[in-house]
């Protein structure tokens, strides 16, 4: 069916960017946890078995449960900054916020690079070529799902003492070379948020297999408090150096709050028995969705390999200024629901809070990144798509005009 036989017959495909992501066996299970005789509700047993098991999943040694992805990034550029001292952290141009918003609340200076078309992560000659002696890390994003690693970027890293830290917020179950993205580097961080693979309602983890890290990352996440440590080591070496101190309320950063609660934990752990079936389903959508994409006029040459989208990636092959005007009229017309930009919306450069550091121009600077802010959307990919459905919107993206089409129209 044509785009315009569905206009014709007003038809709505009634796309929402997620759907279903908190289903009733999730309500039950958290019923069922509400219905014991006075269960504890803030962080305990159900916390810590939830980080076991995403451990397990990932193929991690540590994890630790925070209430966002968000503040995963803030915890985990916190202790990086600890561990490792001041100076810069290479960072995408396309990602959340958070990722960037991280490195500045650290005390940290970001340093951007542009993005490789085919990954949408982060340009490896631009990474490697950026590192100096003040590189603390390499704050990598795994956009919409899509492995931003290679080899070379891995070896040249380790080679080089460069800590690789993963936001895998958007690509759980997404892999390189077999192994989960996430525990690859030296740390990652996940988001539970309700529109990604596995919702917590809000939530997120930290991923290490650092000892050391993990400990302070632990600290972190509770007001800086020793009692969150797991090693007495640690510990005695704390109330050894401060013994006016009471031992059960020493403060060894100035940290945050950012625990999360028996509730979410519930409800993930819940979640995960069921998380690899849907991301199966995830990525049999998103190869539907490439296969049947017009790729004269969008890309479709995405890495696929390894992939698990949480969203359909659609970007346009040219700076089509008609083409993106039909393409975006019609999924309002159509009920399609979308973010345009891609990750985060788009070239963060162009943001405000980073925009009066680096100055009004900085962001032309990095073209490819500028043409998905203009000319790059996503669309939510979810287990229970039908694919008819994702059919019908290839059929209804590929009917829109592109500028040259328009124009012999019309002569």
């Amino acid at each position: 069916m044509s785009g315009d036989r569905l206009v014709e017959q007003g038809q709505q495909l009634d796309w929402p960017l997620m759907q279903n992501n908190i289903v009733r066996e999730d309500l039950d299970a958290l019923i069922e946890f509400l219905q014991q005789d006075d269960p504890i509700l803030t962080q305990s047993a159900n916390v810590r078995a939830f980080e076991q098991e995403w451990a397990d999943w990932v193929g991690v040694k540590h994890c630790v449960f925070v209430n966002s992805g968000a503040s995963a990034n803030l915890v985990t550029m916190k202790a990086i900054a600890h561990h490792y001292g001041p100076g810069e952290v290479i960072v995408p141009t396309l990602t959340w916020i958070s990722d960037v918003a991280s490195v500045l609340q650290a005390g940290l200076d970001p340093v951007f690079v542009d993005i490789d078309d085919r990954t949408l992560g982060m340009d490896e000659d631009q990474v490697l070529d950026s590192i100096t002696e003040n590189t603390r890390a390499v704050f990598l994003t795994h956009v919409l799902g899509y492995n931003g690693l290679s080899q070379r970027l891995l070896d040249e890293l380790e080679a080089r003492n460069i800590p690789l830290i993963e936001d895998v917020c958007e690509s759980h179950g997404a892999t390189f070379e077999g192994k989960k993205l996430g525990s690859l580097g030296f740390a990652s961080n996940f988001s539970f948020y309700y529109a990604h693979h596995l919702s917590t309602i809000e939530g997120g983890m930290v991923c290490t297999n650092d000892w050391d890290f993990f400990q302070t990352v632990r600290m972190l996440r509770s007001h800086g408090m020793l009692r969150e440590v797991t090693c007495d080591k640690i510990k005695q070496q704390y109330w050894d150096e401060y013994p006016e101190c009471n031992p059960e309320f020493v403060f060894t950063h100035a940290a945050f709050n950012v625990r999360s609660t028996e509730l979410n934990a519930v409800v993930g752990r819940n979640q995960l028995k069921r998380l690899d079936d849907n991301n199966a389903k995830r990525t049999s959508n998103l190869k539907l969705f490439l296969d049947h994409l017009d790729p004269a006029k969008f890309r479709t040459d995405f890495a696929f390999e390894g992939s698990c989208n949480y969203a359909f990636t659609l970007v346009l092959n040219e700076a089509d200024d008609v083409l993106c005007e039909n393409v975006m009229n019609a999924m309002k017309t159509h009920g399609i629901e979308y973010r345009r930009g891609l990750s985060g919306g788009g070239n963060q450069l162009r943001q405000p809070y980073i925009r009066e550091r680096v100055g009004k121009d900085f962001a032309a600077k990095f073209p490819k990144v500028e043409h998905v802010h203009d000319y790059g959307f996503y669309i939510g990919n979810y287990p229970c798509l039908d694919a008819s459905k994702i059919t019908k919107l290839c059929d209804l993206l590929n009917a829109q005009q592109t500028a040259e089409e328009a124009a012999k129209a019309a002569a």
